[in-house]
This record gives structure tokens, sequence and C-alpha cells, in this order.
């Protein structure tokens, strides 16, 4: 078997932070690393739950919501995918802050919080989301688009 190109990259080496994965075409998969690779620091069912509810829902309704194909956990527990189209790298980022923030500010019910909505409403939880969001804003808030390849190397 071909080896896919998620494995090829040396995950001793990643730390919180925005990756460009790949790029398909017009399609952009941007890996927004919330946690440490392999560190046993990983985020419970709950909380990648919950930030999928809130970001998915409030990426699609900002600026760049018709871009967006994707936003969803990675299953090994370490952060999140987005797949956008026609990316500017640039906006994307800021984006990505914005909704951070938006995440952060917010008061309300989750969304998607109901049995007709989801498959497992009760395992979601806004205040385990905002601790994940704010954690992960101090690490990419400012991101610049030249820190988007992985970093190959360096010791944390």
């Amino acid at each position: 078997m071909r080896r896919i190109a998620s494995f090829s990259v040396d995950h001793d080496y990643i730390v919180p932070g925005i990756y460009l994965s790949r790029v398909d075409g017009d399609v952009a998969t941007y890996d927004l690393r919330t946690r440490v690779p392999n560190t046993g620091d990983l985020m419970d069912n709950a909380t990648m739950h919950s930030v999928e509810h809130m970001f998915a829902t409030m990426i699609r309704n900002g600026e760049l919501g018709e871009n967006v194909i994707y936003f969803g956990p990675m299953g090994c527990q370490t952060g999140f995918y987005l797949l956008m189209r026609d990316a500017d790298h640039e906006k994307v980022l800021r984006e990505i802050e914005r909704v951070l923030e938006a995440i952060i500010a917010y008061d309300g019910e989750i969304f998607g919080k109901s049995r007709k909505e989801c498959g497992n409403y009760i395992n979601l939880d806004l205040e385990l989301a905002k601790a994940e969001c704010r954690r992960y804003l101090k690490a990419v808030k400012g991101y610049p688009v030249s820190g988007l390849a992985y970093p190959k190397g360096e010791e944390r």
C-alpha cells in the first residue's frame, strides 16, 4: 500500500499550531494541532465533540463559510482538520482566530445540542469547548503564514 501523506510527517516535532497538511487542486487541508502528539495529553471525546459543534457552525457562518468543506477532529485526539476551497492562507488564519475568540465569548446553548440534531447530544459541554479554544488561541494568536510548514527536526 502507498503511505498516506499524514503518516509521512514526523510527529515527534509537532507542537500546537496550524499546519498546511496538503493541497489537492483548489482544496487546502489545515492541521489545527491543539496538543503535542504522543505525550498522553489528549482531548477527551466531550472536548473534541464540543469544539467540533461550535467551530464547524461558527466558521460556516463566517466570512469564509462558503469555502468550508469540512471541519472535524483527528482520531488521535490531538487536533482537528479544516478543509477549505480556494484558500487564502492569511484570511484562513485570521478566521481561525476569530472563530476561537467567538467560541470563548459565546454564552448560549451549544449548536446542535439536541437529540434530533446529534447522535450523542448529551456528550457536549460548552465550558470544555471554551477551555480548549482558550488554550489553543494562546498558541496560534497572530500565527504567520510562514509557520504553516510542519517542523522538521527542531527540538521541542
